[in-house]
């Protein structure tokens, strides 16, 4: 029997039909640290293209985050780089620190409905994070940057471009993400959303925080 508190939150996820899932720090804590390797990757790369020291091209890839939302998106609107050589590179990872994680699988699996990802990543790099994680075979649709014609979250036309491609029903969907500033847009379409992060960000438009993902996930799914 679900407890009253995981009762009142499974009430709100009643009509969803479609699960929209971040990736990085998302699908897998971000004690693993992860993106650290593709933060160096990012950093080396900023530096040889555009032959700068590693502090300015830290300074950079920070005025692009702050700016566009992400180093891709940055180096794109103030460079004019391919964006193809640039994901191959940063995603040249070590996967091997990420664990299977059987018990989120199971929850995942068990949602009712579509379940697909969404990164700002690219999708073969998503596609790889999944497999380490043992979630391959779970998701209806990978999307990546690619996908939304490389603009990233935040950006409202990214969210309108995945979403049209997909088809879903915002209203009929749910959202989560670990950064709170790609909650924004999906909230004011009218999605569920789901802050998933150590500690609890600030927000009219977060609905719920998931400390925990699958513990989340087992309120939904019982």
């Amino acid at each position: 029997m679900l407890s009253y508190a995981a009762a009142m939150v499974k009430q709100h996820f009643h009509h969803v039909t479609t699960w929209v899932f971040d990736l990085d720090n998302t699908l897998y804590p971000p004690r693993y640290r992860l993106f650290d390797q593709i933060e160096v990757r990012m950093t080396d790369w900023v530096m040889k293209a555009l032959q700068v020291s590693r502090d300015e091209a830290n300074r950079l890839r920070q005025h692009y985050w702050d700016t566009h939302g992400t180093t891709l998106a940055g180096l794109m609107c103030e460079h004019g780089i391919d964006p193809g050589p640039y994901l191959d590179e940063v995603h040249d990872i070590d996967f091997s620190l990420l664990p299977t994680d059987p018990a989120l699988a199971d929850r995942i699996a068990n949602l009712p409905g579509r379940r697909i990802i969404y990164t700002n990543a690219c999708a073969p790099y998503a596609e790889r994070v999944l497999a380490a994680r043992g979630l391959s075979g779970l998701f209806d649709a990978i999307y990546g940057v690619e996908h939304a014609d490389f603009h990233p979250k935040p950006d409202r036309a990214a969210f309108e471009t995945v979403f049209a491609r997909d088809g879903l029903d915002p209203t009929r969907a749910a959202m989560f993400e670990d950064d709170p500033r790609n909650l924004k847009v999906p909230h004011e379409m009218g999605m569920q959303t789901v802050h998933v992060a150590p500690e609890r960000a600030p927000g009219e438009h977060i609905h719920h925080h998931a400390e925990d993902l699958t513990a989340f996930l087992a309120h939904l799914t019982r």
